[in-house]
């Protein structure tokens, strides 16, 4: 009985404080989702006849525009990957070349792991990139062509992807020239095809977010589909 009475009283004691150290830990390394930046409109709906608020956030509409080989891609043609962005011309003198390096260390970091995100630079003076220069580019700098597009097509049309899906100004620490985008960010977009954040291209701790968001945003599909599951 005395050993009983012992045993419990163990358990009453030593439980909570335990308990108490393993959240306390769990906290300190939980590492928050990354958050969505730019919504369409707010809606209200009913859900057991209370009001409640439903942000529809922002997705990238669909586009076409031709990739590296001359052959005509959008969105769909992602399937659903995660998406890493940027906008590159071929002649760029000043940053241009490190983020390209820098992209292809993210996809170099991204081998044994490619099938959950894609790259994409789209070209911001397509007048001159043609497919073949863009071509050339990517194989200058030793890219798999096979995971990374390199995109080129109208200007305008380039333009209103850059300043009103990806909203390269907003992202930007410096004011874009709408006649000439130039920024260093790196875009990260989610399978839904919204924009989730926006990185340094030149900054290795900023590259280092990156592939940590690029991991917590594929476990969002896997824990919707482990949910859908135990629905069922």
């Amino acid at each position: 009985m005395k050993k009983r009475t012992f045993f419990t009283l163990l358990v009453v004691l030593v439980l909570p404080i335990a308990s108490y150290f393993l959240v306390n830990s769990y906290s300190k390394d939980a590492t928050g989702m990354p958050r969505r930046y730019f919504y369409d409109t707010v809606v209200t709906k009913l859900e057991k006849g209370k009001p409640v608020n439903d942000t529809l956030w922002h997705k990238i509409k669909p586009f076409k525009l031709k990739n590296q080989f001359g052959k005509e891609v959008g969105l769909e043609d992602f399937g659903g990957k995660i998406i890493i962005a940027n906008f590159f011309f071929t002649s760029c003198p000043s940053i241009c070349p490190t983020l390209t390096k820098n992209m292809k260390k993210l996809q170099t970091a991204f081998l044994k792991t490619d099938s959950i995100v894609r790259f994409v630079s789209f070209t911001v003076d397509p007048a001159r990139d043609t497919v073949e220069k863009i071509k050339a580019y990517g194989d200058k700098y030793n890219i798999n062509h096979d995971t990374w597009w390199m995109l080129t097509g109208p200007k305008k049309e380039i333009y209103d992807i850059a300043l009103n899906e990806f909203k390269a100004s907003i992202a930007s620490d410096t004011k874009i020239d709408t006649n000439f985008i130039h920024t260093d960010k790196f875009f990260l977009v989610d399978r839904d095809r919204v924009v989730r954040g926006w990185y340094n291209g030149l900054d290795s701790t900023n590259l280092d977010k990156l592939i940590k968001d690029v991991i917590l945003i594929s476990m969002e599909r896997d824990k919707k589909k482990k949910r859908n599951l135990f629905r069922k």
